[in-house]
């Protein structure tokens, strides 16, 4: 006998959680939302990746493994699970839902990954400002220091013009902000923040 069926045999309950899993094909996507833990407050966080089951997010604060959480994601909507495990900068949560909600799920990250292969910008639509400081300092993870300008930025990320083509998926800081390069234009690169800016320091005075 395998070890393989001798687990099948031993733990049903663990094959079925394996299938479950190759059913929910995960998709790397990383959308802005807020969560609520049991304390009832509200924290800020983006996705890594996700899949009508479950999703695994970067945040600032963890939840307890089994802790219930209320999850707010752009394009998606209201979520509810509970932490399974902790992760590097963050949680990765079980999605409670009917079969119907996982359709709807699975629709819209299929509708999210369509429209992130055509290599549109992201974020577009949230409102952009021109911050009255707008120099920043890129500081990449080699240590290397990058001078360069805001262009425009919303609370998920920002145009910064620089003579560095910085590749795509660098993680730097901009500034005092950690994100990661996630296009090229002439110019400059766009940059995502892991985190977004809170509401309350989003505006023209802004220092990243």
């Amino acid at each position: 006998m395998t070890e393989l069926s001798q687990i099948g045999m031993a733990s049903p309950r663990l094959a079925i959680r394996a299938a479950d899993q190759r059913r929910h094909q995960r998709v790397r996507t990383t959308l802005l939302g807020r969560y609520m833990l049991a304390d009832r407050r509200e924290y800020p966080c983006q996705t890594v990746d996700m899949s009508p089951g479950g999703v695994r997010l970067t945040c600032a604060v963890l939840g307890e493994v089994g802790e219930r959480v209320v999850l707010y994601l752009d394009q998606i909507g209201r979520l509810e699970g509970e932490v399974v495990r902790h992760v590097p900068q963050g949680f990765a949560m079980r999605i409670n839902a009917t079969p119907r909600k996982r359709e709807k799920i699975a629709s819209q990250l299929m509708w999210i990954a369509n429209r992130e292969s055509l290599g549109l910008p992201e974020g577009r639509s949230q409102e952009r400002l021109i911050p009255t400081q707008p120099g920043v300092t890129l500081r990449l993870e080699n240590g290397n220091v990058i001078p360069a300008r805001i262009v425009d930025i919303s609370m998920s990320g920002a145009a910064l013009a620089t003579r560095s083509q910085v590749p795509i998926g660098t993680h730097l800081m901009v500034g005092s902000t950690p994100g990661r390069v996630v296009r090229h234009f002439e110019g400059g690169i766009g940059a995502q923040f892991m985190l977004p800016i809170s509401p309350d320091r989003f505006h023209e005075g802004i220092i990243l």
